[in-house]
């Protein structure tokens, strides 16, 4: 499962921005077609915190659909994987919109280091 070191990762680059600072909630965006699952994320996060500044810390993803346009015609669509071709022409060239997202979009971090 890739999500545990990804969610590392995650909580990590938190702790790094936190100062010293106790972190109370993590906004995460993840897209629909980022490869990661939000709710392995969300299973790995509380033991990733466990004994660390975040412990407790909330954690809220944002799912981000999958949005492409066609290279051939301009349509654009909901994509549920990156192998859909074009719904209107068939065509597989599409480019990517949105839905590859795998971000911290915002931290809540205590005002007391100590709180």
């Amino acid at each position: 499962m890739h999500e545990m070191s990804i969610t590392q990762s995650v909580v990590d680059i938190c702790l790094e921005h936190s100062a010293g600072r106790r972190v109370l909630s993590v906004t995460m965006e993840i897209g629909a077609l980022s490869g990661v699952v939000p709710d392995a994320v969300e299973f790995c996060f509380t033991a990733c915190c466990q004994g660390t500044l975040m412990e407790g810390a909330r954690l809220d993803i944002i799912a981000i659909e999958g949005v492409g346009r066609c290279t051939a015609c301009g349509l654009e669509f909901s994509r549920k994987s990156l192998f859909d071709p074009c719904p209107a022409c068939g065509e597989y060239g599409i480019e990517q919109l949105a839905g590859e997202e795998l971000r911290v979009r915002e931290l809540e971090i205590a005002d007391d280091p100590l709180s």
